[in-house]
């Protein structure tokens, strides 16, 4: 018997993967606030992109790699499920799961080194946005590789593949939201 997250459906759309769109509207509105309010503070401060100099861009353009390789294992790993493969479907999402830890290990030491040069969330507002940004992506970062750990379990059994499709969604909204903050925190000078 197939679960009914798998079997009923809204409009025309599974109920799972309608529920993970709806999860990642309300993060687009929190996201967004948040870009938003950064951007309308950057105009208003000019002094700020002498601030945003001190971001390592070189760190943060790796950490762009990382996540876009990451998104690839993530297609690839709904391709396989796609084709019923589960274990295939698992290796690849273990795979982009190594991304996220990658890209959380270069965050650590990005920020143990801003910290060490006197960069803190209290320095200036710049700092308080670029922690506050940086940091609601990171934890998300987080909860998203944990949230595929456990469907990589489950999908190399070949039990619950659909759950691969609706956490590459989630996975690619991470990404994307990174490929707005990297330029924003680490380029606009």
């Amino acid at each position: 018997m197939r679960p009914i997250a798998n079997t009923r459906m809204a409009a025309g759309i599974p109920t799972g993967r309608l529920a993970v769109w709806w999860v990642v509207a309300s993060e687009i509105v929190i996201f967004g606030g948040l870009l938003a309010s950064y951007i309308m503070h950057r105009i208003a401060h000019p002094e700020w992109g002498d601030q945003a100099a001190n971001t390592n861009v070189w760190l943060g353009g790796f950490n762009t790699f990382v996540l876009l390789t990451s998104s690839l294992t993530a297609v690839l790993s709904h391709k396989a499920a796609t084709a019923g493969n589960g274990p295939k479907a698992a290796r690849l999402l273990y795979a982009t799961c190594l991304g996220a830890v990658i890209f959380v290990c270069v965050k650590a030491f990005e920020w143990t080194t801003e910290i060490s040069h006197g960069y803190t969330i209290t320095s200036s507002t710049f700092w308080s946005f670029y922690y506050t940004a940086a940091g609601l992506h990171a934890l998300h970062v987080i909860a998203g590789a944990i949230i595929m750990l456990l469907v990589a379990e489950t999908a190399k059994k070949n039990l619950e593949l659909h759950r691969v499709e609706l956490i590459g969604i989630y996975w690619h909204f991470v990404d994307i939201v990174w490929i707005f903050l990297f330029p924003l925190l680490y380029i606009a000078k």
